[in-house]
């Protein structure tokens, strides 16, 4: 098996050393980052992080700093998300777009102060994006990417777990709510979110030096509660309709064909770059959107497109697959053609192992 040589274009993360001890299996790079993607298997994974609680190393969620008196201006800018109603303490969704109304990442962003904001973006190189745009309109803000690194709690018993190291005071975030808990005398920016369908938290850890500290804390203080070190799980991710950056939307696809159009207040999102292309979009509607699909039969690993047809035509790809135990089929991710985009819609699936019968479903499983 190849390895990924180490250098500093591949940078470990502040929990590096608690990720190997607990016998990661592999990884991906990510924002150019070590980003762990299995522990003991993906289906043992799997139905861990439905039954009891994991610690997740996804320091890979970068954050863009936007700090100064036009990063509100900048972050509307950004986004066709209306964030008029956004206050420090809260968390937004949302997805951020180019001129053509194009998907560029779409990252939790965090208000902190009236001027003052980051963006825990997915696998893109949002940084130059967002430094481009202040630099070409010559407005009052830096934007940087601050050394702070999140850590997940994520599963059933996340709660439980979070309550043991922060204080039961924790348990009363709403979700996307975040809040500063005391750990070691140091404030930590707390959020309830996290990629997973199964509730929980992320943790801001700023500075290297505190992410082994709080990864053994957890590690110890969860015993009695079964937790191990995992990350996100691709076949709960699929059953829970959680897309991925880069993976099941690009530059390519505008929000309305990923599904995100109740997040775009076009009309009222005034100074988004991507505006104008999108208002057209809203008006026509997308000609295609992501759905969900259950697959017949034995699947090979989705590392490559696969091409939806019907009657021969190729009416869209299908970007994530994965067998779900939970479920009795293989579940997937695809954008479909509005022809064929109506629940119960046969289709057939070209894999690298042969066509599959497929069915586009009503909702996604979870």
């Amino acid at each position: 098996m190849a390895t990924i040589a180490p250098s500093r274009r591949v940078r470990r993360t502040p929990f590096s050393d608690g990720v190997e001890a607990a016998g990661v299996k592999s990884y991906t790079v990510y924002n150019r980052m070590l980003l762990p993607t299995v522990f003991r298997s993906v289906e043992e994974d799997y139905h861990h992080l439905k039954s009891a609680v994991q610690v997740w190393d996804v320091a890979v969620e970068r954050q863009v700093e936007l700090r100064g008196p036009d990063a509100g201006r900048l972050m509307q800018m950004l986004t066709p998300r209306d964030l008029r109603g956004m206050l420090p303490g809260m968390c937004y969704y949302v997805p951020l777009v180019d001129g053509t109304g194009g998907m560029l990442n779409d990252p939790v962003a965090l208000m902190l102060a009236d001027d003052r904001y980051w963006l825990s973006i997915a696998d893109s190189d949002l940084l130059l994006w967002v430094k481009g745009l202040a630099h070409a309109l010559y407005l009052d803000v830096i934007v940087e990417e601050p050394d702070v690194s999140p850590l997940a709690i994520q599963g059933p018993k996340a709660e439980a777990l979070a309550a043991r190291i922060f204080g039961d005071a924790v348990k009363e975030l709403r979700f996307f709510r975040y809040g500063y808990f005391d750990f070691q005398g140091h404030a930590f920016l707390v959020a309830r979110s996290g990629y997973s369908k199964q509730g929980g938290f992320e943790v801001y850890v700023d500075g290297f030096e505190r992410g082994m500290p709080l990864w053994n804390a957890l590690m110890e203080a969860g015993r009695d509660l079964d937790v191990y070190a995992g990350c996100p799980n691709l076949i709960e991710r699929i059953e829970g309709g959680l897309l991925s950056y880069g993976n099941d939307m690009t530059r390519d696809n505008t929000p309305h064909e990923c599904g995100l159009g109740k997040f775009c207040s076009t009309q009222t999102a005034i100074g988004c770059v991507g505006r104008d292309a999108l208002l057209r979009v809203a008006k026509e509607g997308p000609v295609k959107q992501v759905r969900a699909i259950a697959i017949d039969g034995e699947i090979p690993p989705c590392d490559r497109l696969w091409q939806v047809t019907s009657k021969g035509k190729v009416i869209g790809q299908v970007t994530s697959a994965a067998k779900s135990p939970d479920f009795g089929t293989n579940v997937a991710i695809g954008m479909v053609r509005m022809t064929h985009w109506d629940a119960g819609t046969e289709v057939q699936v070209e894999t690298q192992d042969g066509p599959r019968r497929a069915t586009v479903q009503e909702n996604f499983w979870l």
